[in-house]
């Protein structure tokens, strides 16, 4: 996408100043990347960090075989800092490491094929590596917290080794999750323990704030996830023009170059945390906030107070701080993008330059929008200024442009309006049955267990952002709606599903999601024969629990979609009005397998009348 290069004059701005210039000065300080990152750490985080780093690629290495590595590499560590010029001080920190884990004694032994990521050169072994992490690795058993009176006794003897533990416990089953947030999860962690071991009754107390922790930590990792995803797979470009408008609605007071400064830092931070060094991770996302904190003026007023925590609490409470409030009295866009006669002479000289100063005058003003809304209208304003400028009248060409953009900011928000409203109105039920409607007619070749996922994703996000106020219900459901098409079509890279959802997620980052709210009934699908054996009615249906009894009513529901995806909204109401006159029926009976049994017969045949399905 050309307005996407507006991003190389992010690089160009940035590169001069920023943290490079502050990189060169620092590095001609240090001959050893591992000296300095330890001086700038200091032990007890450089441990800390050493053990996440560990616990995320060894996941089934317990936490003594991995403190002997962390050991070798602090020893290291400290004898760099002491002489620089010792010649294993000069290697590269993913070097260290991977050169460690690679001297495992029976790697292979219990990690297999991974064994052979040692006989490749870097980065390739640290990308080799990275392959092999465990998403939700199921062979680490589920956490049991120790009693009550034992956690609180071992803080107050051995708090560093406690903390030792929790990073490792996280780390191990959150390989994808940046060490800056375990690091943050393990200060509210203490301060659990803090809070709690003064209680009367310090388990429930325990329990409650760790339930709280242990969602935090979720949310954060599907954001993360998704942020290296998107430089994965969209690159560098589309990710600093995500965080350039997130960055001027966040920060709207904020100059230009400022802006632009801080997004290029951020990338490279978060690029450095996505190939897994999280030594460096760290270290320089400290030095992002210090460097925020350092120009808090010019920033942002709802930071201060973040800026006065540790280091360490600084990162989600500047994350969650509000938006700064809008300059008073900005001048309309109108004037400068639509009525200036002269707009192609400023596109054509800098598009770059002239693109992006659009995306941070957009954003800034407009903090209600997603950034995938401000990226597709940006897009969009390329494309008239593209098709406009060559031709004999462009002022009166691009001079419907506002009309133009209005359609995709419209189209957003009757998206999340029909969508709050369905679910603040009917409730979780009903919008989970009609989201699965919609995806089961859209992608029927999907099974229906994992149809039943996406429809539970979906509903979540309704559940999470239709409660938020109306200003912040875009950004939250498209981020969230994002993450649950990328999860959709990283499955559909091995398996294809179809080719609308082949189609949709080769879209543009910004555009897959409108493309797969358009997105009709699959034209190319062919049922399958009609099965009886699909529509199993047994006594579970009533006398389950009611969670149980609620999902296989769901499937049945996905499974008859699928025999007819074009069947009308009066058609399944007809259906659904007759199975649950067989319920209400047959669940006061004495023997239910019987009476559901005749009446699903009936059911089935009455089905297929009114479907218009034959034998």
């Amino acid at each position: 996408m050309k307005w996407l290069t507006f991003v190389s004059l992010i690089l160009l701005l940035s590169s001069a100043t920023s943290r490079n210039l502050q990189r060169v000065a620092r590095d001609a300080d240090h001959k050893s990347e591992i000296a300095r990152r330890y001086n700038d750490l200091k032990e007890e985080t450089f441990k800390a960090v050493t053990m996440i780093t560990f616990a995320q690629y060894l996941q089934k290495c317990s936490y003594d075989a991995l403190s002997k590595l962390v050991k070798d590499v602090v020893d290291l560590a400290q004898k760099c800092a002491a002489n620089e010029d010792a010649p294993e001080c000069a290697k590269s920190l993913p070097a260290i490491f991977l050169d460690e884990i690679c001297q495992v004694e029976k790697l292979r032994d219990s990690y297999g094929d991974m064994a052979d990521c040692c006989a490749k050169s870097d980065p390739e072994r640290n990308q080799c590596f990275l392959s092999f992490k465990v998403h939700q690795p199921d062979f680490i058993e589920p956490y049991q917290r120790p009693a009550a009176d034992v956690i609180c006794n071992e803080y107050k003897d051995n708090r560093v080794a406690l903390l030792g533990h929790f990073v490792y416990t996280v780390a191990r089953r959150n390989p994808f999750l940046h060490a800056p947030a375990i690091l943050g999860l393990a200060i509210e962690y203490e301060h659990a323990l803090q809070s709690c071991c003064s209680e009367s009754d310090v388990g429930a107390c325990l329990d409650e704030k760790a339930a709280t922790i242990k969602e935090r930590a979720k949310m954060i990792n599907k954001k993360q996830q998704h942020g290296c995803r998107i430089l994965e797979k969209y690159g560098e470009r589309t990710f600093q023009a995500m965080k350039l408008a997130r960055m001027s609605q966040k920060y709207p007071k904020a100059p230009f170059a400022e802006v632009v400064k801080m997004v290029h830092d951020t990338k490279d931070v978060y690029k450095e945390c996505c190939e897994g060094d999280m030594v460096e991770c760290v270290d320089d996302w400290s030095e992002l906030l210090h460097s925020l904190c350092a120009k808090q003026d010019v920033f942002s007023s709802k930071i201060k107070s973040c800026c006065e925590k540790p280091v360490l609490e600084q990162t989600k409470c500047i994350i969650e701080a509000d938006f700064d409030d809008k300059p008073d009295n900005l001048p309309s866009l109108v004037e400068k993008y639509v009525q200036d006669k002269e707009v192609c002479k400023s596109y054509e000289a800098g598009h770059d330059a002239f693109l992006s100063e659009f995306v941070y005058e957009y954003s800034r003003r407009h903090p209600e929008f997603s950034t995938q809304l401000i990226m597709r209208i940006t897009k969009g304003y390329e494309a008239l200024l593209d098709r406009c400028c060559k031709t004999d009248n462009p002022a009166e060409c691009y001079g419907n442009a506002q009309e133009e953009l209005e359609k995709q900011v419209k189209e957003a928000q009757d998206v999340v309006n029909t969508n709050c409203e369905l679910f603040n109105t009917h409730g979780k039920e009903d919008f989970l049955k009609g989201i699965l409607i919609r995806y089961t007619k859209k992608m029927p070749q999907v099974s229906t267990d994992t149809l039943l996922q996406v429809g539970k994703k979906m509903t979540a996000v309704g559940a999470k952002c239709c409660s938020l106020p109306e200003k912040k219900r875009m950004a939250c459901s498209e981020l969230f709606l994002n993450i649950v098409i990328d999860d959709m079509c990283k499955k559909q890279e091995s398996t294809p599903v179809n080719d609308q959802v082949s189609h949709c997620c080769s879209e543009p980052y910004s555009d897959r999601r409108p493309c797969f709210t358009t997105m009709g009934v699959d034209p190319k699908y062919v049922p399958p024969p009609f099965d009886p054996q699909m529509f199993n009615f047994d006594d579970k249906l009533c006398t389950a629990p009611p969670a149980e009894r609620e999902e296989g009513q769901l499937k049945l529901l996905v499974n008859l979609i699928k025999r007819k995806p074009q069947m009308t909204e009066e058609q399944i109401k007809t259906v659904a009005g007759g199975f649950t006159a067989m319920m209400d029926k047959c669940c006061k009976e004495s023997d239910i397998d019987t009476c559901l049994g005749e009446e699903g017969a009936n059911l089935i045949v009455q089905s297929r009348a009114t479907l218009g399905i034959g034998a």
